[in-house]
């Protein structure tokens, strides 16, 4: 499960083939630089079935840090801020990326310091509903415990705005919050800051994963 990027100058700009959607959810900084100060990290009282975390949001510095990035993010709603070159290291990211979501389960489960996260990988090519169901569970479980939940994705999806976004090389984002008792989830990703937060079905973002596997 490779997720490296298709390499071209397109994407080492980290525009990374977006088209369409609006910026929406909790994201409260959208910059490739730290932010300086501490981040809103506990989660909003749960009502009308959602609920959100606050993220410190950086953007990825290259094509292939999208793994680290995403775990610097998910990271930062609990007001941790781990420098990405560290987290690569850690995940064995090369410029090829980082091979699969079981290289990036450890590393959050050492910076948290508890076995907090755990791997499900979704095999096939799409996912059925009760893999479906499992990561709206995993999600919503997750988020009410105040930690943030990391993806690998693969291909096109589009999200609630009819946004379109396409990493056919393969991406790593981070699930922050949820609406609808978890079938709409808050996505923070670190490819396009201009993009930084969008809101998708938990059936796109299902089908999305698939073939890779997730982290909650």
């Amino acid at each position: 499960m490779r997720t490296n990027l298709i390499r071209n100058a397109a994407l080492t700009a980290a525009g990374l083939a977006f088209t369409g959607g609006a910026i929406a959810g909790p994201v409260t900084a959208a910059h490739a630089a730290p932010t300086q100060g501490k981040p809103t990290t506990v989660a909003q009282d749960r009502k009308n079935g959602e609920r959100e975390l606050g993220v410190r949001y950086e953007a990825q510095p290259n094509f292939y840090y999208c793994g680290p990035a995403a775990a610097r993010n998910a990271l930062s709603v609990q007001g941790k801020n781990i420098d990405v070159d560290t987290m690569a290291k850690q995940m064995g990211t090369t410029e090829a990326g980082t091979n699969s979501i079981n290289d990036i389960t450890p590393v959050l489960n050492k910076q948290t310091g508890k076995d907090a996260y755990q791997s499900v990988e979704i095999r096939q090519a799409k996912a059925d509903d009760k893999q479906t169901d499992t990561l709206r569970t995993d999600i919503t479980k997750a988020i009410d415990e105040g930690h943030a939940v990391v993806a690998n994705i693969a291909g096109t999806a589009t999200d609630t705005d009819g946004g379109v976004h396409s990493f056919e090389g393969g991406h790593y984002i981070s699930v922050v919050g949820y609406r609808d008792n978890g079938h709409t989830v808050t996505i923070a990703d670190s490819a396009d800051p201009a993009q930084a937060s969008y809101r998708m079905s938990i059936d796109n973002l299902a089908d999305w994963i698939a073939t890779r596997g997730y982290t909650a």
